[in-house]
């Protein structure tokens, strides 16, 4: 199955590099680009891409709030495509909002040419971009911010059951599933659909999401663990 890109970058040279390198490969299918956030809005509704490459600043509309319209489209909109926010920064505030609209991860644009190709490939699949390590980064500018209160008593959210709480906390540690499982002794896959129940339970879109609900709900808070 083909995977259709649109990249959206103010940046003319980054465009033309982004789509040469991913109109290579034989399963990725660049359909369009746009120069802004509102072209790139317009562009994603037209094109019904399964991806798009979203920078993060950008004149006439960032990639912020093109991101947003992108994932909370109005009604009888109803393609959504997966989002990969693109920046120069490892993490800031523009990309923490966006992973909260529903954005799928994001990358840095220096990255080498063949992570930008399994970011798209990763993304399309549904899986979030968000790499243990990266967790980490997140984790780290969520320790700059005030913490949530705390919740009294023995947090459980979303009618989670006491292990899906525990996978849930370690997720937000920033723990990958094979650590997950090493540290609860469970089989990979068994750790895997407790991730798959705790999204569902939760509504969430990926493991993004999941980091940060954990941090905002206050089930856990910079600086534990």
């Amino acid at each position: 199955m083909t995977i259709k890109v649109i990249i959206v970058d103010d940046q003319a040279m980054v465009r033309a590099g982004f789509a040469a390198l991913l109109a290579a490969q034989s399963d990725i299918d660049v359909v369009g680009d746009a120069a802004d956030g509102r072209q790139g809005v317009a562009l994603s509704r037209s094109a019904h891409p399964d991806v798009v490459l979203m920078d993060v600043r950008m004149p006439e509309m960032d990639g912020l709030e093109a991101a947003r319209q992108i994932l909370d489209p109005p009604l009888g909109v109803t393609h959504r495509p997966k989002v990969l926010m693109l920046t120069t920064f490892d993490v800031d505030d523009y990309v923490y909002e966006a992973l909260r609209a529903g954005a799928s991860g994001f990358l840095l644009k220096d990255a080498p040419p063949a992570d930008l190709i399994s970011a798209v490939r990763v993304v399309a699949a549904g899986e979030a971009l968000l790499a243990p390590s990266v967790t980490r980064r997140l984790i780290a500018d969520f320790a700059k911010r005030p913490a949530p209160r705390r919740r009294s008593g023995t947090v459980r959210p979303g009618g989670l059951t006491p292990r899906e709480t525990e996978v849930l906390e370690l997720i937000a540690r920033g723990l990958s599933n094979q650590e997950i499982a090493d540290r609860l002794v469970l089989a990979e896959q068994t750790v895997k659909t407790h991730v798959g129940r705790v999204l569902a339970k939760l509504n969430l879109r990926d493991r993004a999401q999941a980091v940060i609900f954990a941090y905002e709900s206050g089930l856990v808070t910079p600086g534990e663990g």
